[in-house]
């Protein structure tokens, strides 16, 4: 992909999601506290500077070409810098949230693309940690982005970055945006949410 075309495709991206944020229902509706996933609570237990309370909470971020840019490509270079593999496949074990090194399940993914947008100025209050089920009724794990667009959903299963309502998902809870070590159960509103995760 040459970089002109890399920059169209993104500005044109840009510009539609602006579109389909004005459509369609924008953020995802909080129904309150929560408990922790297990594989967050040891996670934190390791990382404890990732689980701290995140401070006032300013609010959704500003969305703009440039940061656009940046979530695009943090999305994508994660995708395909890891191969996707189960924690039992890499670890041996059935829940482990962890930072990847060449292998990674949905819930690491998460964690490194968290990590890098931190890295690149976005606030950790922005950046929340999501339980989902798939229509098979497994579990999975997203990456939320709160924006003034909307909520935005980066997946290690799919490049492209939806609209949380795009996603065939059922939402459970995510992280709260004041405490990154405190969960808040969500309110799909397109359907019932099932199945349990751990």
């Amino acid at each position: 992909m040459t970089k002109a075309f890399k920059v169209s495709a993104i500005a044109f991206l840009f510009s539609l999601v602006a579109a389909q944020a004005m459509a369609l229902p924008a953020a995802m509706e909080l129904a309150g506290k929560t408990s922790q996933p297990i594989g967050h609570y040891t996670f934190c237990k390791k990382y404890s500077e990732e689980c701290q309370p995140n401070g006032e909470d300013k609010g959704p971020m500003i969305l703009t070409q440039e940061n656009w840019k940046t979530i695009v490509n943090v999305n994508y270079n994660a995708n395909v810098d890891y191969l996707p593999l189960t924690d039992m496949e890499i670890y041996g074990v059935e829940e482990l949230w962890t930072y990847p090194q060449s292998a990674a399940d949905c819930e690491d993914y998460v964690l490194i693309k968290r990590k890098m947008l931190i890295e690149a100025g976005i606030s950790p209050s922005n950046l929340l940690i999501t339980v989902v089920v798939q229509p098979s009724g497994q579990g999975h794990a997203v990456l939320t982005l709160r924006t003034d667009r909307g909520d935005f959903v980066l997946d290690n299963m799919r490049n492209k970055i939806l609209l949380w309502s795009e996603t065939e998902y059922r939402y459970l809870k995510r992280q709260s945006s004041t405490d990154a070590g405190k969960w808040i159960k969500l309110q799909d509103g397109r359907a019932d949410a099932v199945g349990s995760v751990k």
